[in-house]
């Protein structure tokens, strides 16, 4: 449905939308000054209080004020699509829009438009500049979008840097967040914290127990957005990375900017479910998608971490070798596992870190003396393995864009359709930043510079996820949180036992996560005997189901899966779906989540806890009636514990139907995780 009306009517007119349940409410309104604001409501309670809106431009008045209404029209959507891959083979997009002309009263009379929607799960809104003479470039020096909180809500935050998203999260009430104090984590290469704010998704509770979470979507030649924190007043206020010449972004009419995102949920679980970001993003731009696989994978890479092998051959310890690379490939085609990733294969590893060095440090085709490239990739082949190439482009962004052409090409000729990039250290060209515009348009080039040579990206040290991956669905997973290395990297660095609880309602409502789970030696015997990953060997098979990504990987040394009988869960997983389901949860505390294998009649269940043991009963209503499944239980044992004892698990084996219930008991820092396979 569609209603507009004539610009003399407007100011007579309401200029709100609701959600298609009716249960949340926007309005927007001009002031009698002209500054435009909103104001949210979730069953008449107000969530988001009036909240202005505008931005502030070089050589240019600002827009804040003094704005009159133009035109006005509402549209309705319900639609459904298939995703080429994800937890949910069909995604509902149905939501009520509200798009506002908005014109300066006097000159020079610039117009932009602000669309607003509404879903049952949210809402969102952006800015669009159309083409216009009085208005034809534009330099921001600040955007001002505000969130006005009504009230001191619980938060999980990690800092507004705009560098690195690697910090742990921290979880205070909204008057307690002090990002500033953050600046000077050991574990962290490079950070640029400059103000107290907070990266997105930035997740909240309210006293009344309604679950927010603030991010945006769609991210396109714009700069990454943090959120500046006013303590005192509970108001948040978009501050968008910066560069070199304190501009946020340069860009000419027409233009447009990404969503602003607001997740409500009453119950935590329904964060996870939502849809709303993929939903804001537009539908795939790629014709063909046949090669696109999500696909578990192994890699000479966790060995480096243990100081087992390095990437480079001073010293004598290489391990991308043509030998460890065919015993690795070996490893994959006996258990189920598509993929490897090979780290270290190419030369320039021994000066990659020295800041004059490192700028020609790589060139992404040339591999180390020991290694045959095209070797590893004929054998791999042989044994149906795909193998994963790997750019660290050290952030040396100029040297890898040259390269690209050369780097990509010698990909599809030997007909590796998946790549692994990693921005590691400061970016040069100095004065930019991670989660700048400069950085921003860099990842786009490569997710389209890839598509053209069919590769899939797993991006580490990335920009933010924002949904894309509806539009470009080669771009698989990143990282882009405090991830698995950490725990091996030293005792005190390690991610604590709630940190996976936490990441779940907030990391990962932005997108898949490369967080490279599967874990079996969680002591680091013998190579990192101080360290250790703070959970059990259960709650390390759960995060195949709980904790997303389409590329999966099994991150462990081949040594360490031999002869354990966990490995079987592992080599059934799958990692594409056609419906996932939330059954329980809270922030920071315990998650279980079922998913239904795309294309199978298979169910595989994960559910991890924080330090508090837990038991679940579980139906299994969500099964279909009249079918029987073989279910493969993998439960903590009895005396189990994610520090004394966290190898310690339970394997059994049972018949089941939708009228069964299972009982989960979780030990500290445990998990579960259940395979039900389909049976004729």
């Amino acid at each position: 449905m569609l209603f507009s009306c004539q610009p003399e009517e407007v100011p007579e007119q309401i200029m709100d939308i609701n959600s298609p349940d009716g249960r949340i409410h926007l309005e927007f309104k001009l002031d009698e000054a002209g500054v435009p604001y909103y104001y949210v409501e979730f069953d008449t309670m107000r969530i988001i209080d009036s909240s202005s809106l505008g931005f502030e431009f070089r050589n240019m008045p600002p827009l804040r004020e003094g704005l009159t209404v133009r035109d006005m029209e509402r549209q309705s959507v319900s639609e459904s699509w298939e995703a080429v891959w994800g937890e949910n083979r069909e995604v509902l997009n149905e939501y009520n829009e509200l798009r506002v002309e908005l014109e300066e009263r006097e000159t020079p009379n610039r117009i932009f438009e602000l669309y607003f929607r509404a879903y049952d799960d949210g809402v969102a809104f952006r800015y669009v500049f159309p083409l216009q003479d009085n208005m034809t470039e534009a330099v921001i020096m600040d955007e001002h979008t505000e969130f006005n909180l009504t009230g001191d809500h619980t938060v999980w935050w990690i800092p507004g840097d705009w560098d690195i998203y690697e910090h742990l999260y921290n979880e205070t009430r909204f008057s307690e967040i002090d990002a500033i104090a953050k600046r000077d984590d050991p574990n962290l290469i490079s950070t640029t914290i400059p103000e107290n704010a907070v990266n997105t998704p930035a997740t909240m509770r309210t006293e009344t127990g309604l679950h927010l979470s603030f991010h945006e979507a769609a991210l396109y030649d714009y700069s990454g957005m943090t959120l500046r924190i006013s303590t005192d007043s509970l108001k948040m206020t978009s501050e968008l990375v910066g560069s070199a010449d304190g501009a946020k972004v340069k860009t000419a009419t027409p233009w447009r900017s990404p969503w602003r995102t607001v997740q409500i949920a009453e119950a935590a679980g329904d964060l996870i479910e939502s849809n709303l970001i993929v939903n804001l993003n537009e539908p795939n731009k790629l014709e063909n998608t046949d090669w696109i696989e999500p696909m578990k994978y192994a890699g000479i890479w966790w060995e480096m971490h243990l100081e087992k092998s390095t990437w480079g051959m001073k010293g004598g310890r290489h391990g991308a070798t043509t030998a460890n690379a065919k015993r690795y490939i070996d490893f994959c085609a006996e258990n189920n596992i598509r993929g490897l990733l090979i780290e270290g294969w190419y030369t320039g590893w021994e000066v990659w870190t020295e800041p004059e060095e490192r700028i020609d440090a790589f060139d992404f085709v040339t591999p180390y003396p020991d290694y045959d490239l095209r070797e590893v990739v004929r054998y791999a082949d042989e044994q149906g393995v795909d193998i994963i190439m790997h750019h660290e482009t050290s952030a040396v962004i100029p040297r890898y864009e040259e390269q690209m052409d050369t780097a990509y090409a010698l990909m599809e000729e030997l007909g590796i359709q998946a790549v692994k990039t990693g921005y590691v250290g400061s970016v040069i060209p100095e004065g930019e930043y991670q989660h700048g515009q400069y950085m921003v348009n860099h990842y786009q080039r490569v997710i389209e510079h890839a598509a053209e040579h069919q590769v899939m990206v797993d991006a580490h040290e990335p920009i933010k996820a924002t949904g894309k991956r509806r539009t470009w669905p080669n771009m698989m997973t990143r990282e882009g949180l405090r991830g698995q290395e950490f725990n091996a990297w030293s005792a005190e660095g390690g991610n604590p036992v709630d940190h996976l609880p936490v990441v779940a309602f907030t990391r990962m409502l932005a997108g898949p996560i490369d967080y490279t789970p599967g874990v079996f030696n969680l002591k680091m015997n013998p190579y990192q005997p101080d360290n250790q990953v703070r959970h059990t060997l259960a709650n390390e098979l759960a995060l195949y189901v709980v904790i997303y990504s389409p590329l999966q990987m099994v991150a462990d040394l081949p040594e360490h899966y031999k002869g354990q009988p966990a490995m079987q869960f592992v080599r059934d997983v799958a990692v594409d779906w056609d419906e996932s389901h939330v059954l329980n949860g809270e922030v920071g505390q315990y998650l279980t989540i079922v998913r239904k294998e795309r294309g199978a009649d298979n169910w595989f269940l994960g559910s991890i806890t924080d330090e508090t043991p837990r038991q679940f009963d579980i139906p299994l209503d969500f099964l279909p009636e009249g079918k029987t499944y073989q279910a493969a239980f993998y439960y903590d044992a009895p005396d189990a514990h994610w520090d004394s004892n966290p190898t310690a698990i339970r394997i059994t084996t049972q018949e089941v139907t939708r009228d069964s219930t299972l009982q989960l008991n979780l030990v500290s820092g445990g998990g579960a995780a259940v395979s039900l396979m389909g049976m004729e």
